[in-house]
């Protein structure tokens, strides 16, 4: 016998012993889901009483919950014991604040009593907050014409309309001159 027909038995067999895992795995798993829908259909002091496990909800503090993570667990009794473990825990249970998500954004935080809307089933909302907003438009202010200065007149004599000059309000602060730019620089260590 040659070696490559040792090497092609040698790989046919580990083959044969992958295809032959793979079926026991598979079957494995098959027996796994029957169990699993088997569980589901029980009720949860039954679930309980078969896997040898406390009641979720009489679990306290320094508890085992690791026993509710195995697969043979329903899910829904998964998530009542972690539930349990969140709460009993003072370290899960109180945040410190640094969560940024942990505050509660659903407007009903937010709702209060005898709150309207401008929002009109099947007219929507555009057409009415428009009309409001083009009530409430404040006038725009019109530019003051005023006459050229005694010393410009004799400069535009020959000019007959009269200089423009837009309306100022006191109360708007000037712009305050740009800062100056800065440039990066660099050092290099040789």
């Amino acid at each position: 016998m040659t070696q490559a027909e040792s090497n092609f038995w040698s790989r046919r067999r580990a083959a044969v012993k992958a295809e032959e895992a793979a079926i026991v795995e598979a079957e494995a798993q098959r027996k796994e889901i029957d169990v699993a829908k088997a569980m589901e259909e029980k009720p949860d002091e039954v679930i309980l009483e078969e896997l040898g496990l406390k009641d979720p909800d009489l679990m306290q503090m320094g508890d085992d919950f690791s026993a509710f993570m195995q697969k043979a667990v329903p899910e829904r009794l998964r998530r009542r014991a972690l539930r349990k473990l969140w709460v009993s825990n003072p370290v899960l249970a109180n945040l410190d604040g640094l969560v940024d998500h942990g505050e509660d954004y659903s407007d009903a935080a937010t709702v209060i009593p005898d709150m309207k809307t401008t929002y009109q089933v099947g007219k929507g909302l555009l057409k009415h907050v428009l009309a409001l907003a083009e009530e409430k438009v404040a006038p725009v202010p019109e530019p003051v014409l005023m006459d050229a200065p005694e010393i410009e007149k004799d400069l535009f004599e020959d000019i007959e309309t009269p200089v423009v000059l837009a309306a100022v309000h006191e109360d708007e602060p000037e712009d305050p001159a740009p800062a100056p730019r800065r440039h990066m620089r660099f050092a290099f260590e040789n």
